[in-house]
């Protein structure tokens, strides 16, 4: 294969390089009415939850992103999914969630720019696709992240992961100087 042939399949593929995590807009020369198909190889920034770290796995995730041209403005459709993982939020045992996030942008660059129809991710006629690709994950993320979905966390008492060894504590003593409240609690 020459190397004018390999150029061309890879600039048709709609390809970037590793580490590229914007599109340029202005070399794309897209119509009204056309549609491009472009994809990406975005590292992700690890997310900090609950002051944890969770990382993508692998670490260069594949976006894929349709580009139209409409009425004057520019419609972004982006699709990514990913693998986090990182330590469970009841037990700190390892823990993986997968997501697959789309989201759609509307992008008139004659709109102020506090408008609505300007997109966030459009800087300098260039979509920045890393940045959009972790705002959809984040939205996709369930509240807590757990190793499995009936985990039962660990002891508040003495601190074992009550998954491996479940148990009880049998009941102290109360704080005599919790008496009172207790002795309203039999009066009412």
């Amino acid at each position: 294969m020459s190397r004018g042939t390999n150029r061309r399949r890879v600039r048709l593929d709609g390809r970037y390089a590793p580490g590229v995590t914007t599109i340029d807009l202005r070399r794309l020369h897209i119509r009204p009415g056309e549609v491009r198909d472009e994809r990406l190889d975005v590292e992700l920034d690890p997310f900090v939850l609950g002051g944890q770290r969770y990382e993508s796995s692998p670490s260069l995730l594949p976006v894929r992103v349709r580009i139209s041209q409409a009425s004057g403005a520019t419609v972004f459709e982006m699709e990514v999914e990913a693998r986090l993982t990182g330590p469970c939020m009841r037990c700190l045992a390892f823990a993986e969630v997968e997501r697959r996030a789309s989201a759609r942008e509307f992008h008139d660059a004659d709109a102020p720019k506090a408008d609505e129809l300007r997109s966030d991710y459009v800087t300098d006629d260039h979509l920045d696709v890393g940045a959009w690709a972790r705002d959809a994950i984040a939205l996709e993320l369930p509240e807590q992240i757990l190793c499995q979905q009936d985990c039962a966390g660990l002891c508040p008492a003495c601190g074992k992961d009550l998954n491996v060894e479940p148990h009880e504590h049998t009941e102290r003593e109360p704080d005599p100087r919790w008496a009172a409240l207790a002795q309203l609690r039999d009066e009412l």
